[in-house]
């Protein structure tokens, strides 16, 4: 039967095989974007990285191949490929063309395993133009060539091997994902980072394209990891601590060490998968940490007036990893970014909370260092409170607890509204002439902010231009921040396009990654692009804002007169609304966090307080300066 509106069982579709996949691939790897193009390699490196977890490989080779397709051959087992009793194909097929099927439902063939669900490298199958894959087992050389997750050919017998192991070479299929150019430094972080959870494994990249190439073995495991995070930091004791238990069939690594800044660094996997949003695993950590911190302060009586330290205090200058292998992890989507396994909470605190006891009663000045350092920060925390006091305050900062100096737009839906954080009155002044009062808001800086690398949070809420900016984006701040209250979806940073301007830009961008981290994980978080040149010819106007567009419009307008924008107050009302803030014609460039332990690299170089790593940074980079302001 069929309605009116001609809706009938004819209209249901049912998307056979991949086919799903190739439809909705958001559903499965996240987006369509370069993440999930990486994600593409990573799902193929997981099923390696599962191998070496069961104790069958011992390296892992990734390459860049020139014509953008992407190899990663291991020496593990090899997928089997005899005929599978019930579908009477190779096995090999199945697991390329099936969603939800391979070896890792039980735990016979793998007792841990981060390719749990079963679609990993089908999927990648599904969304490759094409994909060949070369199985070394029982001494013999088998492939198969699959094309859009379809089987083009048959398994073939390719030749002999004393060897075995699996290669998978992919190329991601253009018409699916914006972007099919791979980032060999994005794929070798995530390399690193899995050689240093897989004590011992050896991991190497090499991208055909350049020639660069990146090999990755630490017989240190994660101890490595934490050093490593720890290069450009001063450590308050060495080595960092170790602890390594099991209990109920879970495997639980922990390495932590504090240093002298004021942030925590702490990064959880839950099967080698980055558990970015945390889980279960990182709260027992937490509640380990603050408990038995606090136990052994108080039976060596270390602290004053029968003070309870905060996990905050705690967490300021650590850095730890966790680590923790469990038969079922139960994550949170297919992108895996949670974990929800109730009874880990309780493990990891009893197994922590064990061996950071033993750890201080073994290592005395290490623990008094630790507590004293967690004090520091209970005392900086009260002052903190104090100051943060100021930024609630309605008749502290102008009508309404608004900073006297926003000029605020008339929208109340934040989805709708941007604010405009701009470096120096002068350009403040023409951003609030120039801008649509109806969802742009206008922000001023006096000056430089603070470096909240180098300071206390009771310090840097002593600055005025930064409580200006938590009061004006409405989030709150550390433990109180709260994304739910943000008045603005769209928090533009912009700034001259001189060494000024690129220091202020990046010591805003320092506070927002230390202090509002999820504003940038929320895709909140933008960064004007002003022309660098007008070019005039006669009454026509145009504008550059690189070096090769100016060089292309002086070919062709032969003789123009050019204008070197040194800062935003050098242009009109009107110039900087259609240059920079008109929506219909302006470039934004959206901030990303890509790779969590190389950005936190960066930040510490530019902005801490040690001189070495900055020099040989600039060093380093210097070949790749554009524009520079001399």
């Amino acid at each position: 039967m069929s309605d009116a509106t001609g809706y009938d069982a004819s209209q249901i579709q049912v998307l056979e095989g991949l086919e799903a996949v190739r439809r909705r691939p958001s559903m499965y790897i996240g987006s369509t974007d370069t993440l999930g193009l990486h994600h593409l390699v990573y799902e193929v490196v997981d099923n390696s990285i599962d191998e070496a977890m069961a104790g069958y490989c011992t390296e892992i080779n990734v390459s860049i191949r020139q014509d953008g397709s992407v190899s990663v051959r291991d020496n593990g087992r090899g997928i089997p490929v005899d005929i599978h009793p019930q579908y009477n194909r190779p096995a090999l097929e199945i697991v390329m063309t099936m969603l939800h099927a391979g070896g890792k439902f039980d735990h016979e063939s793998y007792s841990f395993s981060g390719g749990l669900h079963g679609v990993g490298v089908s999927v990648v199958n599904a969304l490759s133009e094409w994909m060949e894959v070369e199985v070394r087992r029982n001494r013999r050389i088998y492939w198969q060539r699959y094309e859009h997750g379809n089987v083009a050919s048959e398994v073939e017998v390719r030749g002999e091997s004393e060897h075995t192991g699996t290669t998978v070479t992919f190329k991601p299929d253009a018409t699916i994902f914006e972007e099919t150019e791979y980032n060999f430094d994005t794929l070798s972080s995530r390399l690193r980072e899995l050689a240093f959870l897989n004590r011992g494994l050896k991991i190497t990249i090499k991208d055909e394209r350049t020639d660069k190439e990146n090999d990755f073995r630490y017989e240190g495991g994660i101890v490595s990891f934490v050093e490593y995070l720890n290069t450009n930091k001063e450590a308050l004791h060495k080595p960092p601590v170790y602890i390594s238990r099991s209990k109920n069939g879970t495997q639980v690594e922990v390495a932590l060490q504090y240093n002298n800044s004021y942030n925590e660094n702490i990064f959880s996997y839950a099967n080698n998968i980055n558990t970015r949003e945390g889980g279960t695993h990182l709260m027992g950590f937490r509640a380990a940490l603050t408990k038995t911190v606090n136990e052994y302060a108080r039976v060596n009586k270390l602290l004053k007036n029968e003070a309870k330290l905060g996990g905050e205090d705690l967490r300021e200058g650590l850095v730890a990893v966790i680590s923790v292998k469990l038969p079922d992890p139960q994550f949170e989507g297919q992108t895996k970014t949670r974990l929800g396994n109730s009874a880990i909470r309780g493990i990891i605190e009893s197994l922590v909370s064990e061996g950071l006891a033993e750890y201080f009663e073994e290592n005395r000045q290490a623990a008094m260092t630790i507590v004293e350092k967690a004090a520091e920060a209970l005392r900086a925390r009260e002052a903190a409170r104090k100051a943060k006091e100021l930024t609630r305050r309605k008749n502290a900062l102008g009508s309404g607890g608004l900073p006297g100096k926003l000029a605020d737009c008339s929208d109340n839906d934040p989805s709708k509204c941007e604010i405009y954080i701009v470096e120096g009155e002068s350009a403040g002044g023409s951003a609030k002439q120039g801008r649509n009062r109806h969802f742009q808001a206008i922000l001023p800086l006096r000056g430089k902010i603070l470096n909240v690398e180098r300071a206390r949070l009771d310090k840097i809420l002593k600055n005025n231009e930064i409580r200006n900016m938590i009061v004006a984006l409405g989030t709150g701040i550390g433990d109180e921040f709260d994304i739910v209250k943000a008045r603005y979806h769209k928090v533009v940073i912009m700034t001259d396009a001189d060494v000024d301007g690129s220091h202020i830009r990046t010591l805003i961008l320092t506070f927002f990654y230390r202090y509002m981290k999820p504003l940038i994980d929320a895709g909140y978080i933008y960064i004007a692009q002003p022309p660098l040149y007008q070019v005039k010819k006669g009454k026509q106007v145009n504008y550059a804002y690189s070096d090769d567009e100016l060089n292309q419009m002086v070919k062709s307008l032969a003789k123009p007169t050019i204008q070197r924008y040194k800062g935003l107050g050098e242009m009109n009302p009107e110039q900087l609304w259609e240059t920079t803030m008109n929506p219909e014609k302006r470039t934004m460039l959206k901030v990303t966090l890509e790779d969590a332990v190389e950005a936190d690299r960066i930040f510490t170089i530019l902005m801490g307080d040690q001189v070495e790593p900055r020099r040989e940074f600039i060093e380093a980079h210097a070949r790749d300066v554009k524009n520079l302001d001399v």
